[in-house]
């Protein structure tokens, strides 16, 4: 028996042995993945959910874990306090951080641009008509704030005098206050907010591509230190982001990418469809590689001198807010993972 007992376990040891030969490997454990925590605005973005879908993050050796917030406040203050590692939201939350909170963040990456529209309530024929009214906004000294109130200054009004600005905090919360209740007049909303107020009878009064130009929105930043001390891991999330960002812009996936909208923003199918349409093929929308558009952010750093006043208006150098050498070493590894 003891005999019969030894030969088995010797025939198992063999097979064992000749398949570790055949199939390299098989006893290695799987690497772990490096977790990410990235603070969000408004849900995953796309191409983050797309990423883990096809196991883009998990080839560049990470795991996104992403916290949504209700407003961008909550998201800097996380950010600040240490409590994420990278946020995605518009960039000029970043460019507060530095020059508002005094908090030293940097921007890695860009993402996409703004296809904001100023959405009013039905009976709203021009902007001008906003004067004595409520509008609604994330925050008031940044971001989407600043581009209303650089529209309505267009039309001669300033906040305080000429209209009121109310914090209500991130789109989907804007869109259903302006919904319920007539009193507020209007605010900022981008897609697929805005197709979905457009299609509930409210009206665009116009949009930030047509009356304000190139701007650049959605980007990566984060602490200074935690990403000059984790530089490869930046690198790598960033990479996965932007071969997840090509894959969702290539034509050839659309169909795909609609049904993931769909899926997880709980989109009606022409909503998402639409949307879809003006992320990758309008001005404002997704941007080629996730790059950081240059004039677009020259133009959040001129809004926020013009509207608010800072550095005494005059408009400082983007190198002062964004470190390119991230993204670049990101865009090399995908080329090389290719």
């Amino acid at each position: 028996m003891r005999a019969r007992h030894c030969k088995r376990m010797m025939n198992t040891l063999v097979v064992l042995m000749i398949a570790q030969i055949l199939v390299p490997g098989l006893s290695a454990q799987t690497p772990k993945l490096e977790q990410i925590h990235v603070l969000t605005l408004v849900g995953r973005p796309l191409p983050v959910i797309v990423g883990e879908k096809r196991g883009t993050f998990a080839k560049f050796g990470i795991e996104v874990v992403t916290e949504n917030f209700a407003s961008s406040d909550l998201v800097r203050a996380a950010l600040a306090a240490g409590k994420g590692d990278l946020a995605y939201t518009a960039v000029d939350n970043a460019v507060a951080m530095v020059e508002v909170s005094g908090v030293d963040v940097v921007i890695v990456s860009g993402g996409e641009g703004s296809q904001n529209e100023l959405i009013a309530q039905p009976d709203i024929k021009s902007i001008k008509e906003l004067q004595g009214k409520t509008v609604l906004v994330d925050a008031v000294n940044t971001a989407y704030a600043l581009q209303l109130k650089k529209i309505l200054l267009l039309s001669g009004m300033q906040s305080g005098r000429d209209y009121e600005m109310k914090a209500f905090g991130a789109t989907p919360l804007r869109l259903e206050a302006l919904l319920k209740h007539k009193e507020f007049a209007g605010s900022m909303l981008g897609a697929p907010a805005s197709i979905s107020a457009k299609n509930a009878g409210l009206v665009s009064l116009g949009s930030v591509p047509d009356l304000l130009g190139a701007y650049q929105a959605g980007g990566h930043f984060a602490r200074r230190k935690w990403a000059d001390d984790h530089r490869e891991s930046v690198v790598k999330y960033l990479a996965a982001y932007i071969e997840s960002q090509r894959w969702v812009m290539d034509p050839a996936n659309k169909k795909r990418v609609v049904e993931i909208m769909i899926e997880e923003y709980k989109l009606a199918p022409e909503v998402a469809s639409v949307t879809y349409e003006l992320s990758t093929t309008r001005p404002g929308g997704f941007e080629k590689d996730a790059q950081l558009d240059q004039e677009g952010f020259k133009n959040v750093l001129k809004l926020r001198a013009e509207v608010e006043g800072q550095w005494g208006g005059h408009v400082p150098s983007a190198k002062n807010y964004y470190d390119d050498t991230y993204y670049h070493a990101a865009l090399a590894k995908v080329i090389a993972a290719k």
